[in-house]
């Protein structure tokens, strides 16, 4: 079994088409489907039922294409690092907060100290990023929650909080006059909420435990992933919902919004650092960690693994 069957008989999957295939390899048709005879060959199993019409693929087809896409990923993530070595690329994963609104201050600075240090980035949810991590996908990580595995090294680097934010009308506005929400008021209105992925919705689940609300008690109408649109949808007035506060400034300071503060116990939280402990970072990922450390003094102090330098 060959890396190059391996291309083919995945690029067939996903195109499902032999000719499709063999365009994105620049390869040519009939050496695609050598590919594949190949390795039907090799596992004694067929893999493709392909028709006049149409491309099926049968059941061990599909455990090979799982099988497949792994290898193939491990092997162009030894590549991307390997070569980074030398160009300094650091292969970064951030959740949404940090994407949006942390490394468009974050990176530009680092990068005027560092002009020869570039990124290769990938956005998720928080536990996208966790999983990346241990997968070997990424090199260091910025997420919105604190991370279970033991694996990895979880350093706070900047202090959120979490608000509640409503449309601007008078409903809302004669409730901001009284100088708080009151917390029973959450029951009957329509929610808008983060999907489970994300770490803020963990700190949101926080909250509303330590007032001792259920979600099932929560008129909740759209689970969203994408914190600008749901900043949108209650500017709309189609709800409210608990969001990072570091996400909602902008619109609160434009009278789009209303924030209201959440008792500060439950609604503060930290955005983190994590990178696989017993992985040894290269000396520019490790310049890079150091830098996210001190860049936000505000960050809680917590013990943490140190960073290991090669």
């Amino acid at each position: 079994m060959e890396l190059k069957q391996l291309e083919s008989f995945t690029h067939v999957v996903e195109y499902r088409s032999f000719t499709k295939a063999a365009e994105k390899l620049y390869i040519s048709q009939p050496t695609i489907s050598t590919h594949i005879r190949q390795l039907e060959e090799e596992l004694h199993s067929r893999l493709i039922i392909r028709t006049t019409k149409s491309i099926e693929i049968t059941p061990r087809g599909w455990e090979l294409y799982e099988c497949a896409c792994h290898i193939l990923r491990l092997r162009d993530n030894l590549l991307q690092r390997w070569e980074g070595e030398s160009r300094k690329i650091i292969r970064l994963g951030a959740s949404t907060i940090p994407s949006a609104y942390i490394l468009p201050e974050l990176l530009p600075a680092y990068g005027k100290a560092h002009p020869d240090t570039y990124f290769s980035i990938h956005q998720s949810d928080s536990q996208g990023i966790v999983d990346g991590l241990l997968q070997g996908n990424f090199d260091v990580g910025l997420v919105g929650m604190r991370c279970a595995d033991e694996a990895l090294a979880c350093i706070p680097f900047y202090q959120d909080r979490m608000v509640l934010i409503t449309p601007v009308n008078e409903h809302f506005l004669a409730l901001k006059a009284q100088g708080a929400f009151p917390v029973e008021a959450l029951l009957g209105e329509a929610m808008i909420l983060r999907e489970n992925g994300s770490g803020s919705k963990k700190s949101a689940d926080r909250f509303l435990e330590s007032m001792g609300i259920q979600e099932s008690e929560l008129q909740v109408i759209a689970r969203i992933n994408d914190q600008e649109a749901i900043k949108n949808l209650v500017a709309q007035g189609l709800g409210i919902s608990i969001l990072s506060e570091r996400a909602a400034r902008n619109f609160c300071e434009e009278k789009r919004l209303l924030g209201f503060e959440l008792p500060e116990s439950a609604a503060r939280r930290s955005l983190y650092l994590i990178y696989q402990k017993n992985y040894i970072l290269k000396p520019y990922i490790q310049k890079f960690a150091e830098f996210v450390k001190r860049f936000y003094p505000s960050a809680e102090p917590e013990s943490a693994e140190p960073v290991k330098a090669r």
